[in-house]
C-alpha cells in the first residue's frame, strides 16, 4: 500500500523546519525513508548531494519515546556514549574525545547532572533530552526529531527548543514532527504540512493558510484558523 505520495522539498543548511499533520498522516514513515529504514517505490531522496545510503553519520534520529524500551538498563551517560558508536567502532574502548562529546552533549541539553540515573527513572522530557544529546554527540550535519515534544512539559520544550535554534544557528539542519500548532510561526522557519502528500512547504507565515489548515485537519483545522487568524 502505498502510502505517501506527491512528496517534494528541499532544506538548506541552517534551517529549522516543523512538520505537521494529524495522526496517521505518515510522518513517521516519512521520516523513516529519509534514514533509509523504509523503501521508496519511487523517486529518490538526495542528502548533500548524495543518496542515503552513502551518508552513514550525516544524519542523526530521535525516535517517538513510545518506540522506545524504556526499561532498558542503562544511564543518561550510557544512552549519550550510543552515539558515538559509528566513531568508536566494536574493537576500541571510548576515547577522551568521545567522553568529551559525551559531555558536551549532556551538558547542552542541562542533563549532566544526571549522566549516572538510568534512563528508565528519569521524566519524560528528561528522556527526551538524554535521546536530543545522543544525536548531538553523533556530531551530524541533519538531526530529524519524530514528536520530541510529545508528552513534554511547557518548560523543557522551551529548553529543547533553544538547543535545537542554537543548531540551526551553527548551519545545522533540524526537521522536527509536532502536533504544537500554536507557535509554528516562533519557533520554525519553514514548515512541511503533510497529509499522505504535500499540502503546503514554506515559511509558516505563508504555508500555514485556512485552506491547508481544512486539508490537514478538516472541520478542526477551520476553527483553529479562524481563532488565530491574526
Amino acid at each position: 500500500v502505498r502510502v505517501l505520495s506527491d512528496v517534494s522539498f528541499a532544506v538548506g543548511a541552517g534551517t529549522l523546519v516543523g512538520v505537521v499533520g494529524p495522526n496517521g498522516a505518515d510522518k513517521t514513515t516519512l521520516f523513516n525513508v529519509i534514514v533509509g529504514v523504509a523503501p521508496i517505490s519511487s523517486g529518490r531522496i538526495l542528502v548533500n548531494g548524495t543518496s542515503v545510503e552513502e551518508t552513514r553519520g550525516v544524519l542523526a534520529y530521535v525516535p517517538q519515546r513510545e518506540r522506545v524500551n524504556w526499561r532498558f538498563p542503562l544511564t543518561a551517560w550510557d544512552v549519550v556514549m550510543l552515539g558515538r558508536a559509528r566513531e568508536i567502532g566494536w574493537f576500541r574502548r571510548p576515547g577522551g574525545r568521545d567522553r568529551d562529546a559525551v559531555r558536551s552533549s549532556l551538558e547542552r541539553v542541562g542533563m549532566w547532572e544526571h549522566r549516572t540515573d538510568m534512563v528508565s527513572d528519569l521524566s519524560g522530557g528528561e528522556r527526551q533530552r538524554v535521546f536530543v544529546a545522543r544525536a548531538l554527540a553523533q556530531e551530524a550535519d541533519i538531526f530529524l526529531l519524530d514528536e520530541a515534544f510529545s508528552g513534554v512539559d511547557v518548560g523543557s520544550q522551551e529548553g529543547l527548543v533553544g538547543v535545537l535554534r542554537s543548531l540551526s544557528d551553527e548551519g545545522k539542519t533540524v526537521v522536527i514532527a509536532t502536533h504544537d500548532l500554536t507557535n509554528l510561526a516562533l519557533r520554525f522557519d519553514r514548515v512541511l504540512c503533510i497529509n499522505h502528500h504535500v499540502c503546503a512547504w514554506g515559511p509558516p507565515q505563508t504555508a500555514f493558510t485556512p485552506a491547508v489548515l481544512e486539508e490537514l485537519y478538516g472541520s478542526h483545522g477551520v476553527v483553529f484558523a479562524q481563532e488565530h487568524e491574526h
